[in-house]
């Protein structure tokens, strides 16, 4: 790491601590030639696998902002906080990561937005499931709504 200072390329740690639950490495340290202190913090950088799209088999980046979107709307005037959705963006992108390829289908992106979604709040669940879905009439609609009252 390099000085912020004078530019000098060895510095030491004089400290370590563990911060944003275990996420991040917050890092105290000193220049050893001019004696400046300074802080870094260090995270590891998970890279999200790239979205086989089901209509045409096209390949595009994980888009964390559509996801966001999406959610947004299930939740539109839903009493779940700011920090819930951030809680559960980070949930999906796990359960994305934890299949372990480089390409997934959209579907399983459906599938754990929808798996999470249920556990903090049904009528988003609802809501994005009738968009995800696509349901053609009413009946596919209560019957999903039957599957929720069953469980």
């Amino acid at each position: 790491m390099h000085c912020p200072y004078c530019s000098y390329s060895d510095t030491k740690v004089i400290d370590s601590r563990l911060i944003s639950e275990g996420l991040q490495t917050r890092r105290r340290r000193e220049c050893t030639e001019c004696g400046e202190r300074f802080t870094t913090f260090e995270s590891a950088e998970l890279l999200m696998p790239k979205v086989i799209k089901q209509k045409n088999n096209t390949r595009e980046p994980f888009n964390e902002q559509k996801l966001r979107e999406g959610l947004y709307r299930s939740l539109e005037k839903r009493p779940v906080g700011d920090e819930e959705i951030e809680k559960l963006i980070e949930d999906i992108k796990k359960d994305i990561r934890a299949s372990g390829e480089r390409e997934v289908p959209s579907r399983l992106i459906g599938e754990a937005v929808m798996k999470n979604l249920r556990k903090i709040d049904e009528v988003a669940f609802i809501r994005f499931a009738s968009v995800y879905r696509r349901f053609e009439d009413i009946t596919e609609f209560s019957e999903e709504v039957e599957k929720l009252t069953n469980d």
